[in-house]
């Protein structure tokens, strides 16, 4: 059977009893039914896993207590920060999921031309704390400890001008370069993909003049989740650990 993992937000230490977070306290006792002496993996980012058993349950209140501190590390040796233009529906949610799945470092939404989602600094807030619980979800089902970095949602003009010494790619059907032609740096690569829609000419020029290298995925248009997921994936065969 697998083992329950869960994220808690504050320090752990092994032999240490500690009170799980409010959002774990309602999936584990409300969804998932969990009872004293449940075993589970804790972590909190900092690169280790934490074996605990659960010793007490109540309604809004579930204490753990933590057997051991685990060095294991499941991440890539391949640093990728996605730039996702933002789409409406689940699609962005969809990408920011299987994304950190396939273990991306950094996401940055970016708000593009074809950005149809305007909100005030609240909501957008509340979308980014929507979107850190699916990260945090992605990293409890895929068994990461170090939680990808979410940034906060910026014009792709901005994003574009960032220093980096990553290399930048993106995609276009009508280059002649493929992911196999690529010399990948240590630092690893930022890549750029389009919202539904895509991008337009204009922001493919800008990317072009921010030094973006555009690369061929294929003879089909895909959409932006698909484009995304195939592009990590293929990196990730490429110079990582798939």
């Amino acid at each position: 059977m697998r083992v329950i993992r869960v994220f808690h937000p504050d320090l752990l230490a092994a032999e240490t009893d500690i009170q799980l977070s409010e959002d774990a306290c309602h999936h584990l006792a409300t969804v998932l039914k969990i009872r004293n002496g449940q075993p589970l993996v804790l972590f909190n980012g900092d690169g280790n896993d934490y074996p605990a058993q659960v010793i007490d349950v109540q309604k809004r209140k579930i204490v753990a207590r933590v057997e051991a501190k685990l060095g294991l590390s499941p991440e890539s040796p391949l640093a990728i920060h996605l730039g996702q233009g933002i789409s409406k529906g689940d699609r962005m949610d969809f990408v920011l999921q299987k994304s950190v799945e396939l273990g991306v470092t950094e996401i940055t939404p970016l708000i593009t031309e074809r950005c149809n989602i305007k909100l005030n600094a609240e909501r957008w807030e509340k979308k980014h704390q929507q979107w850190q619980k699916i990260i945090i979800g992605a990293c409890e089902q895929s068994g990461r400890n170090v939680l990808p970095v979410l940034h906060p949602p910026v014009e792709l003009n901005q994003w574009l001008a960032q220093s980096t010494s990553q290399i930048r790619l993106t995609l276009d059907p009508r280059s002649e370069k493929r992911f196999s032609d690529i010399h990948m740096p240590q630092a690893g690569c930022r890549l750029l993909i389009g919202p539904e829609g895509g991008l337009t000419d204009q922001e493919v020029y800008q990317s072009e003049q921010a030094g973006f290298d555009a690369v061929l995925l294929g003879p089909r248009i895909l959409r932006t989740e698909t484009a995304a997921l195939t592009s990590i994936s293929i990196l990730q065969s490429h110079f990582g650990d798939l």
